[in-house]
C-alpha cells in the first residue's frame, strides 16, 4: 500500500497503471467506513500477490485530485488500467464483494504467466540483434499459444515481411485481416506486405529508378508507374522518398485506383510512428487523467514522431 499525493499520482498510479492495475482508495481519517474498509484492501492486495496495486489518497489533503476524479462521498475505490478508469465502488464492502469486484478485473494466474512469456518474447525481438532465426522461433511459438495476442502476431509479421518470408507473412496476417473492422497496424502490414509481394512477382519490381523516371517523365499521370516506384521505393526501405511519389498521385487524383495511394500513405505512415511513451513523471502539464501536474520541463520531439506529423500535414494539404 502507498499514500498518493499529486507529487507522485503520475508514477505511482497513471504510470503504474501501465503495467498492472492500481486500486486507488479515498479515504480520510475521521471516516468510520474508510477505516473498516482499509485492512479489507490491504489484506487482499496481499492475498492477491501481485495482481494489482493498492494505494490511497488522503480526500481532505488531496482535494485537487479527488476533485478531478468527482468524489462525492468516501470510501470510494477507483480502478485504473492503462491511465483510465475502468471501474469502481463506493461505501464500505464485505471482503468477498471486494473479491467479486477485483476479478472481474484482474488476470488470473494462467493469463499472468501468458503475458510474462509474451513480453518476454516481445523484449527479446527487441534486444536479440542478428539473431533473427532465434526471434523469430520465440515469436512462432509465443503466437502458437496465443494465437489472440495482437503484439505478437504484428512483431511476428513485420519480421516475416521484412526478411522477405513473404508468404509465411500472407499466412500469419490473414487472421488479423479477417476481422472487421481490420486495425490500421494490420492494414498497414498488408499494403506492405503488397508492395513486397509487387516487387518479387512483377517485372517492374526490378527496374532500376531512372526507368520509372523516366516513363513518368514523358506523362505526369502515369500513376500505373508512379505507383509502382512508389512500391520498389518501399521494399528498399525508403519511405519518404515512396510517400512524396504517393502524394505526386494524390495530389492529381485522390480517388485514382480505390484511393491506393491514400491508403499505402497512411500504412507507411502507420509503420513509421513510433511507439507511444509511458507517461513521465518529470514532465509538466496535466496526467492521462486530466489531473494538472506540478513541475515544468522542455519536451523534445522525438525526430522519427516530427517526421511522421509532417508527413501526415502534407498529406492533409493534398486531400484539401
Amino acid at each position: 500500500m502507498i499514500d498518493v499525493t499529486v507529487q507522485n499520482f503520475e508514477a505511482e498510479v497513471i504510470a503504474a497503471s501501465m503495467t498492472i492495475p492500481v486500486l486507488v482508495d479515498f479515504w480520510a481519517p475521521w471516516c468510520g467506513p474508510c477505516k473498516s474498509l482499509g485492512p479489507v484492501l490491504e489484506k487482499l492486495e496481499e492475498a492477491y500477490a501481485g495482481r494489482f496495486k493498492l494505494v490511497k489518497i488522503n480526500s481532505d489533503d488531496e482535494q485537487q485530485l479527488a476533485g478531478a476524479f468527482g468524489i462525492r462521498s468516501i470510501p470510494t475505490c477507483i480502478l485504473m488500467k492503462n491511465g483510465q478508469p475502468v471501474d469502481g465502488f463506493m461505501g464500505a464492502q464485505a471482503e468477498g464483494q471486494v473479491r467479486a469486484f477485483l476479478d472481474k478485473h484482474l488476470p488470473g494466474e494462467h493469463e499472468l504467466a501468458a503475458e510474462a512469456e509474451a513480453q518476454e518474447a516481445l523484449e527479446h525481438a527487441a534486444t536479440a540483434g542478428d539473431d533473427v532465426h532465434a526471434v523469430q522461433a520465440r515469436l512462432a511459438d509465443t503466437l502458437a499459444a496465443q494465437p489472440d495476442n495482437d503484439d505478437i502476431r504484428f512483431e511476428y509479421v513485420k519480421l516475416l515481411v521484412s526478411t522477405g518470408q513473404l508468404a509465411e507473412a500472407a499466412g500469419a496476417l490473414a487472421p488479423a485481416l479477417a476481422r472487421i473492422p481490420v486495425a490500421l497496424r494490420f492494414e498497414a502490414l498488408g499494403q506492405w506486405l503488397n508492395a513486397m509481394e509487387f516487387v518479387a512477382n512483377d517485372p517492374r519490381g526490378q527496374w532500376a529508378l531512372e526507368q520509372f523516371d523516366e516513363k513518368i517523365g514523358e506523362n505526369k499521370r502515369d500513376f500505373e508507374n508512379r505507383f509502382a516506384k512508389s512500391r520498389v521505393l518501399i521494399a528498399h526501405g525508403e519511405w519518404t522518398a515512396a510517400m512524396d511519389e504517393l502524394l505526386e498521385i494524390i495530389m492529381r487524383d485522390k480517388k485514382w485506383d480505390e484511393e491506393a495511394p491514400r491508403k499505402t500513405f497512411v500504412a507507411i505512415l502507420e509503420l513509421l510512428t513510433p511507439p507511444k511513451a509511458k507517461p513521465s513523471t518529470e514532465a509538466g502539464g496535466k496526467s492521462a487523467s486530466g489531473i494538472e501536474l506540478m513541475g515544468k520541463s522542455a519536451v523534445e520531439e522525438d525526430p522519427q514522431a516530427a517526421l511522421v506529423s509532417a508527413y501526415r500535414r502534407k498529406l492533409s494539404m493534398a486531400l484539401n
